[in-house]
């Protein structure tokens, strides 16, 4: 007997990926999907076309779908009601109005008993796995780790031979970039066809008549900006051009996150980072401090450099010989002043840190890091 999954499926882009991923890992996978009087119910139909795909390859998956669209089309919410869909960030409070009342716990009810059936009936151990994940948890409190640990326990205790069943949340830890990362691999592991696939789904809370994205809604600013930061097009049917919804998604991102900035940090954090000025030398609270430890970007906690890179250069701001090995920091020919430097940037929120030199130890590769202390927030070790 084969390994036994039971999906969740939506049609959606992570149920997808979850779906590849369970295939890669060898699991013979049955779906279930739920028609609960959403709007945007064209994923189930996205959803059958990717498992009929996937018959043509070779991928045999047990699809269905249940009707709970009597019920759930009753309870409040975006998504089930005339209420409209909201549009902008997919963090802002708004969001909030797509939420439907119990959801998840409705849907881990059936698919727990169905998989307590499954184990009982192929006489094997079967895992329940769902695609939640971390980026989620801000806006649905049913997508929070802490939901399906408790909801786990209440099934388990309610139930015979629930030590038949595991429940697996491989993305919890991980957000929609690092989603699409993993279904790129399995799609390599699998001999599939990326596009194809993801052109097969559905994110969008209000797509047209005809299935295509708005590009407007919050989920698919979400997933707009995912494709961006792997450096794919979404293959997915937008209904205007790929450049302007990216065009729109980044501007909605960039004003919901300077909001964000403004809020966190001090005026001269806020100007160093995200206009790129400058401190006054000898002023920086890092510029004579070495404390063993690890220097993080004020802005989004990435780690840039360890105090092992740290040394006294004398120029009046903190100075590095190194970066960190996964700091990936982002170098820009920079002319201003009437000079030409190059300026290092965070990788992961783009924040000016400062600029490199040439002038730095020879015994660590000549460079020196002239990072702003205003920049950086420090962990002690």
């Amino acid at each position: 007997m084969s390994k036994v999954a039971i999906l969740a499926f939506s049609g959606g882009m992570d149920s997808t990926s979850l779906l590849l991923k369970l295939l890669r890992e060898g699991y013979q996978v049955y779906t279930i999907g739920f028609n609960y009087g959403q709007k945007h119910i064209i994923e189930l139909t996205r959803a059958q076309m990717n498992i009929d795909y996937l018959a043509i390859q070779g991928y045999q998956v047990y699809n269905q779908t249940v009707d709970l669209s009597s019920l759930m089309s009753t309870f409040s919410g975006a998504l089930t009601s005339t209420e409209s869909i909201p549009k902008g960030h997919y963090e802002e409070n708004q969001m909030k109005a797509t939420v439907v009342p119990n959801r998840n716990a409705i849907f881990s009810s059936i698919i727990y008993g169905y998989a307590l059936s499954m184990s009982k009936k192929l006489n094997t151990d079967v895992i329940i796995s769902l695609g939640v994940h971390s980026g989620d948890h801000a806006i649905y409190p049913d997508c929070r780790p802490e939901f399906y640990r408790i909801l786990n326990e209440a099934f388990a205790l309610g139930n015979w031979d629930s030590d038949n069943v595991t429940l697996d949340l491989p993305y919890i830890d991980g957000d929609k970039t690092t989603i699409l990362l993993d279904a790129i691999e399995s799609c390599k592991v699998l001999g599939l066809e990326f596009d194809t696939i993801f052109a097969n789904t559905n994110t969008s809370y209000e797509p047209d008549e005809t299935g295509r994205s708005s590009g407007r809604t919050g989920s698919d600013i979400e997933r707009i900006l995912a494709f961006n930061a792997i450096g794919r097009k979404d293959p997915v049917e937008y209904q205007s051009n790929w450049d302007d919804v990216l065009s729109h998604a980044l501007s909605v991102e960039a004003e919901y996150m300077d909001k964000i900035y403004r809020e966190k940090l001090t005026e001269l954090q806020y100007q160093v980072t995200r206009n790129s000025a400058t401190e006054r030398a000898f002023t920086g609270i890092y510029d004579k401090h070495f404390v063993v430890g690890n220097y993080y970007c004020v802005c989004c906690n990435h780690l840039l450099f360890s105090s092992q890179h740290k040394y006294n250069s004398g120029c009046g701001w903190p100075a590095f010989h190194n970066e960190d090995a996964d700091a990936k920091i982002v170098r820009i020919a920079d002319t201003s002043y009437g000079m030409v430097r190059i300026e290092v940037k965070c990788s992961k929120c783009d924040a000016h840190l400062g600029h490199v030199f040439e002038d730095g130890p020879k015994e660590f590769g000549g460079e020196r890091y002239c990072i702003n202390s205003a920049a950086l927030i420090f962990g002690e070790d």
